[in-house]
């Protein structure tokens, strides 16, 4: 569904676990201009298609998967990334996928391990180049678009977030939902790490904070007092035991 501008959100609503997809409309130059950031799972753990129902979502606003042309990863967990190289292989020609460098490191190692260890299959693919922390600037010529990649460790240790200055959106992987945050347990995680993360995001002019997952409190955040209590809420309650 279009949520703002150029800017589309695709909520997982599924019964078994899954990530949000989000999606910049005609930001590239060439044959595949649209930017899909974490396209989840292909098949999840309950056996949900969850790449044919995000193809189903996005072919109701005009999309293909061929269409797109750079596939980000917030992070390596498989409910983000797994579908990556199946988006970016669609089609006659070929689009790219990135990550932060180290985010692709943990990704080969520990998050390997990880996967295997509770029995999930990630899905392997080749970053055609690493994210940094800064600008992002996607097309040619006059009609640049930025975004801001923003290095938010601490769920993972190399995840990032993504600031969209044109419209105040605030796209936060696993770091920030609606009243909760990504879990640190998992082997790579660390609450300190991620409340520093957490700091640095609340300093951002955001009136959409568009988390990775729902909670019991509900999804996508609008409003610029909504986003602003939110994280007075997770600062509240969270921070003092991170």
């Amino acid at each position: 569904m279009q949520l703002i501008n150029n800017l589309y959100a695709y909520p997982w609503n599924g019964r078994g676990n899954n990530c949000h997809s989000y999606l910049y409309r005609d930001v590239l130059k060439g044959k595949r201009p649209h930017v899909l950031v974490d396209p989840g799972y292909v098949v999840n753990e309950t056996n949900e298609k969850c790449l044919e129902n995000l193809t189903r979502l996005m072919a109701e606003d005009g999309i293909m998967p061929e269409d797109i042309g750079l596939v980000i990863n917030t992070h390596s967990h498989v409910d983000h990334c797994g579908a990556s190289e199946a988006v970016a292989s669609a089609g006659d020609t070929r689009g790219m996928i990135t990550l932060s460098k180290i985010e692709d490191e943990y990704r080969r190692g520990t998050g390997l391990q990880l996967h295997k260890m509770i029995g999930l299959k990630l899905e392997d693919f080749e970053p055609d180049f690493y994210l940094q922390e800064g600008i992002l600037s996607l097309g040619n010529g006059g009609n640049r678009f930025n975004l801001q990649v923003i290095l938010t460790p601490g769920h993972c240790p190399g995840s990032i977030s993504i600031y969209d200055p044109q419209n105040k959106a605030l796209i936060t992987g696993d770091a920030v939902f609606n009243k909760s945050v990504g879990r640190t347990d998992f082997p790579g995680g660390d609450g300190k790490v991620l409340k520093a993360s957490i700091e640095k995001l609340s300093e951002f002019d955001a009136e959409y904070l568009l988390p990775g997952h729902n909670t019991e409190f509900g999804n996508i955040i609008q409003g610029k007092d909504k986003v602003e209590e939110n994280f007075a809420f997770i600062k509240r309650y969270y921070s003092p035991m991170m």
